[in-house]
Parts: C-alpha cells; sequence; structure tokens
C-alpha cells in the first residue's frame, strides 16, 4: 500500500490536483546478440516507443528485475561470467543504475517479484540449476539474504505476483518445466505447490500482474519458441489457463506492468526482435502492438512501479480522510484470534468499534503501537515474523512493513512518536514452548526489519506493556517451567540496551494486559492460574511496586489494552470463551472499569493502539 504525505495530499487537493500514482515500466540489458547495458523505460498505460533511460554498471544479459513505488532493482545475469551484482535505480528519473549490494550467490536465468517492500530471486544457473530463493528489502542498500527454496532446483522462469505472493512459473531443470510454485512474502520459508503451466518450458517472460491475476509470455518448449500466454489467479492454486497468443513465437522477453495491462518485450525469434506488445489483463485474447524497444534484444529484465504487485486493490494508496484529525483519539484493535479484521473506536466516546479494513495477514498474539499516523502489528504464531503497518487516515487495509529479528508472537509493545519496540514473546506448540527475552525495535516512519534493542531481565511471553514518550514498562508474563510473573521491567525508548527493574506487581499473573497515560500505566486481568478481574497502576517515571486500581467488568484473561492520554480500553476475552466485551477506565482516577461497546467479533490476543496514547503524549 503507498503511504500519503498528508500535508502534500492537502495541498494537490486544495490544487485540484491528482495523484501520480506511476506509470512507468523499465527493461534493462539483454542479448543484442552482444551483451547490452541499455536502459528503456515506456508510459505503460499509453502506447509507442521505448525511451532511453540510462546504463546499467556492465553489459549483461539473463539478469532478473522487481520495482516499488520509488526504485527498480536488477538482481544476477551473465557479464562475462555469472554475476551477483545488485544495482537499482530511481524509476521516475532517468539516469545510470547505481550499486545496491550482491546475491549470496552468483547466477544468471534467476526470476523476481515482490512488492513494495521486499524484492526475491528466485533460482538460477550457477551453472549447476539452483533451487535457492534470495531476499532484499528494497528501500535500503545491502546484500541479499536467504529466504528458503524452490520446490525444483531451475533456473528462468518467470516471476509475477500481488502484494503478498510471488509466484515462479516455468523453467529449465534441466528440461521444461511446467511447475508454479509460490512464497507468502511476508514470511520466510519453502516454495509451495502451486500448480502447473499449460506446458512445460523455459525462458519464461518476466511477467506482469494485477492486484488478482499473473500472466506469463511465451517461451521455449522442447518443439522451439511459443507465443503462448497464461495466466493464475494469485491468491488461489491450480492450474494456468490459456490466455491467448503474443504477437510473435519467441522466447526471453521481458515484461512489466500497471494494474490494468501487461506488457511484453523483445525476445529471442531465434535472434533478437524489438517488438513491445500489450494486454488487458482482466480480459482474454491476444496481445496488440504498443511500439518497440530502442534496440532489439532479448534474455532482459522488465520491473514497474505501478504493478498489481504494489497494492491491495486497484494500485490506489489509502486516501486521507477530511474529516479526521490526528490524535483524537483513534483506537485500532487489529488480529487476534478471530480474523484479521481491524476494529477501529473513537476512545473519548463510548459505542461499538466499526470495521476499518484488513491486516495483510492474521496477526496472532501480536504487539502493536504508533506513532500518532500510522500503527504497527508486529509478531505472529510460531514461526511467522511478520509486521504489518496501517495508515490512520483513512479507512484502508494494511501492508507490509518488514520482519522481527526473531520469529516470535504473545508480545508486548509500545511506542514513542519515533520509535516502536517489541518485547518478550514466544514461540512453538505445546508443551514444548520457546519463550523469549529478545526486545526489538523500528523506526515507525521507515519500513523496513526490526533491530535488536537489548533483553528483559528474564524471558516470558505476553507481557503487559504501557509507558511513556521516553520510558516503555513491561509487567506481568508467562514462562516456562516457572509460569506467572510478578516483574516490571522498563527501559528507554531512545536508547538500546537491556531492561531494568522497575518493581513488582501485587499479583503473580499472566495473560494481563495494559495501557496507559503518559503518567501512568495500568495493567488489567490475567490467570493466577484462574482469571482474575483485578487491574494494577504504577507511576511510569517513579520504579515502584504496583498499587489496586479497582475492577474490571468481569474476570478477564488475553484481552488486550490502549488509551488516550485520558481513558484506558481493554478489549476481548478468553474466560470462559471468548468474547466481544470493551471496557474502559479513566486512568487518572482509580475505581472499577465500565461498559464501552462490543468489537466486531468475538476474540482474543489482539494488538492494540492509538493515535493518542501515553507514549505520543510530553
Amino acid at each position: 500500500m503507498a503511504i500519503w504525505d498528508i500535508k502534500e495530499r492537502n495541498n494537490l487537493a486544495r490544487a485540484n490536483q491528482h495523484l501520480n500514482k506511476g506509470d512507468r515500466g523499465i527493461y534493462g540489458g539483454g542479448t543484442t546478440p552482444s551483451l547490452s547495458n541499455i536502459i528503456d523505460y515506456i508510459t505503460i498505460s499509453s502506447t509507442g516507443n521505448a525511451t532511453d533511460f540510462g546504463d546499467i554498471g556492465d553489459n549483461i544479459s539473463a539478469l532478473q528485475g522487481v520495482g516499488n513505488h520509488t526504485r527498480g532493482i536488477f538482481g544476477g545475469g551473465y557479464r562475462a561470467g555469472f554475476s551477483n551484482v545488485i544495482e537499482y535505480i530511481t524509476i521516475m528519473t532517468t539516469g545510470n543504475a547505481t550499486d545496491f549490494g550482491d546475491l549470496i550467490t552468483a547466477k544468471n536465468g534467476p526470476a523476481a517479484a515482490g512488492n513494495d517492500i521486499k524484492g526475491v530471486f528466485g533460482g538460477g544457473h550457477t551453472p549447476t540449476k539452483q533451487d535457492a530463493i534470495e531476499i532484499i528489502t528494497i528501500a535500503t542498500l545491502g546484500n541479499a539474504s536467504d529466504f528458503g527454496n524452490l520446490t525444483d532446483a531451475r533456473s528462468t522462469a518467470g516471476g509475477t505476483g500481488d502484494n503478498t505472493r510471488a509466484l515462479f512459473m516455468g523453467g529449465q531443470a534441466p528440461g521444461y518445466s511446467d511447475i508454479i510454485d509460490y512464497i507468502t512474502l511476508a514470511s520466510t520459508g519453502n516454495a509451495i505447490d502451486f500448480g502447473n503451466l499449460t506446458s512445460g518450458r523455459h525462458n519464461c517472460s518476466s511477467t506482469a500482474s494485477s492486484t488478482t491475476r499473473g500472466v506469463q509470455a511465451s517461451g521455449l518448449e522442447s518443439g522451439g519458441s511459443i507465443a503462448v500466454i497464461d495466466y493464475v489467479t494469485i491468491q488461489s492454486t491450480g492450474n494456468a489457463a490459456d490466455f491467448g497468443d503474443t504477437s510473435n513465437a519467441n522466447n526471453s522477453k521481458a515484461g512489466n506492468g500497471n494494474s490494468v495491462r501487461g506488457t511484453f518485450s523483445g525476445g529471442d525469434q531465434p535472434s533478437p526482435i524489438d517488438v513491445i506488445d500489450y494486454i488487458t489483463i482482466a480480459s482474454t485474447g491476444d496481445a496488440v502492438d504498443f511500439g518497440n524497444l530502442s534496440v532489439a534484444r532479448a534474455y532482459h529484465a522488465g520491473l514497474s512501479n505501478c504493478g498489481g504487485h504494489l497494492a491491495s486493490s486497484g494500485n490506489e494508496p489509502q486516501r486521507p480522510s477530511v474529516n479526521y484529525m490526528p490524535g483524537s483519539g483513534r483506537g485500532f484493535i487489529g488480529g487476534g484470534s478471530a480474523s484479521n479484521t481491524i476494529n477501529m473506536i473513537f476512545i473519548p466516546t463510548l459505542g461499538n468499534a466499526s470495521d476499518f479494513g484488513d491486516l495483510p495477514v492474521q496477526h496472532y498474539g501480536v504487539g502493536a503501537c504508533s506513532n500518532g499516523t500510522r500503527g504497527i502489528w508486529g509478531g505472529n504464531t510460531n514461526v511467522a515474523v511478520n509486521i504489518s503497518s496501517l495508515e490512520f487516515q483513512s479507512l484502508g487495509n494494511g501492508a507490509d512493513f518488514g520482519d522481527l529479528s526473531v520469529a516470535r508472537y504473545r508480545i508486548g509493545s509500545h511506542s514513542s512518536t519515533t520509535r516502536g519496540v517489541f518485547a518478550g514473546g514466544q514461540a512453538g506448540s505445546a508443551p514444548n514452548y520457546n519463550e523469549y527475552d529478545v526486545i526489538d525495535y523500528i523506526t515507525i516512519a521507515s519500513a523496513g526489519d526490526a533491530s535488536d534493542f537489548g533483553d528483559l531481565t528474564s524471558e516470558r511471553w505476553f507481557v503487559a506493556p504501557g509507558g511513556s514518550s521516553t520510558r516503555g514498562v513491561f509487567g506481568s508474563g508467562v514462562a516456562n517451567p516457572a509460569g506467572y510473573s510478578n516483574i516490571i521491567d522498563y527501559i528507554t525508548i531512545a536508547s538500546t540496551g537491556d531492561a531494568s527493574d522497575f518493581g513488582d506487581l501485587a499479583a503473580t499473573t499472566g495473560y494481563t494486559a495494559g495501557c496507559s497515560s503518559s503518567v501512568r500505566q495500568v495493567f488489567g486481568g490475567g490467570y493466577t492460574p484462574s482469571a482474575i478481574n483485578v487491574m494494577q497502576y504504577v507511576t511510569i517515571a517513579s520504579a515502584g511496586d504496583a498499587s489496586d486500581f479497582g475492577d474490571l467488568l468481569d474476570a478477564t484473561g488475553y484481552a488486550t489494552g490502549t488509551s488516550n492520554n485520558t481513558r484506558g480500553i481493554f478489549a476481548g476475552d478468553l474466560y470462559p470463551a471468548a468474547t466481544n466485551v470493551i471496557q474502559y477506565i479513566t486512568i487518572a482516577s482509580t475505581g472499577n472499569s465500565a461498559d464501552f461497546g462490543d468489537l466486531i467479533d468475538a476474540g482474543h490476543s489482539h494488538g492494540s493502539t492509538s493515535d493518542s496514547h501515553g507514549g505520543l503524549q510530553a
């Protein structure tokens, strides 16, 4: 999902101007038949000949590319030898490519795909066929890291996908492969079988996609080059279906597109050609003429800044609301046991939650935090390392942000206006749980993976979080074999380092929820081992033991908490069954909670945050 600069969008709206969503396709490198370093570009929604963009660092062929809204990435290939070089361009400018980093292995013929955050390169030739999948974070510079493996070692496959999945289609293994496999971009791991192409082929094009459909054009079969175009529905599984034909039978094309139109350029027939064709992805039928490349070539890379892999629907960024003022009290309760639904409440009033949108994955046992305009959800069951983000300005779905340093869930999270921290957690299945003392941090304004902050004073999960703009506080928790905990830890958010002892809770608890103003943190409910309705509080700036606050409506465990600077919220429950109850307290006083309203669905183990919690107040 694209992100709006609210001030910029306000100025554009006042001027009655529209957002430039991006409409540029890029073709780089290739064989002419000699190796080429040429980069061309087109405007995908129009027709016409390609225009010179700049040059790749060396003459190269059999490379592949992936793009986000800003950057285009070229990786692998053959430059008088197998290459591990990764280079990048800024798509909406022109100019030569710049060094990004290196692939783990020098190879030609990988397949590439990705979303706005991540790019992946799968398979390749070294000269043996490879099954490795490597991953990069597009917004940063650096070397690729291991993601997992394809279902089969192969090269010259085609890559496609949407903003959550990457598909690898066909290839040489060493024969003509019809395999389609897929990965989920938000989590590392091996590819899973998707289905099969209509025929085995290699030298497949880099492919185009809408938000629902991936399209692969031409290739080399046992009988020679083909004009066949196949398509799949990305979020399903199953075999590809016939779409139509390109204007000529060839192989080693490059492809790109926006979310409506796909283009396919060049190819080997058996000599290189300069033809660019296009299709309308949502329909079926034969490709038609678009224009010509600046130079006839094959074995080149295609990418764009506007494909279906960059949007949850229609490549349309989430729009800011004219009725919303950041910091006014929106609360967001997302993930948990029920679904990936994001519940929204307005904390200063009372009432039931409304549907805001969906997180890109179903986060369970998740830690959530925000900087006031962007919400972050980190962690997921057992093996996932997902971090998702959400823009608060208007209704809409979340997007992939990056990964935690350690795969875990049942995490406590707090934030300032700059930094989010994720503390503790659990992985594994009963009875073989692993608990963690890890604290990670992120810079909320910049998507990317979390970094190590330090450690809690002990390993435990489901710590109850809260704090001020300078201090994060984590209390309670569960650990094996010690059981429930009365420990309260604290950190200084702007620094890094291990947590320090704050004091103790009055009762040893687990599965407790937390919320805070900038002055006071309240711990609500939990297990002892039976569920309790007790609330306790501490003064955040002064270390010390907790004091009695009052009682929740009922005995409550596995709830989640958030707040503005006046009112605290506790939502969900797992005692004796999942509930949809939302209750509230006035943080500055003491006393029992009162009914606020209901969640959309009964559930527990949500992650909650707001645009005005204690960490966002001076």
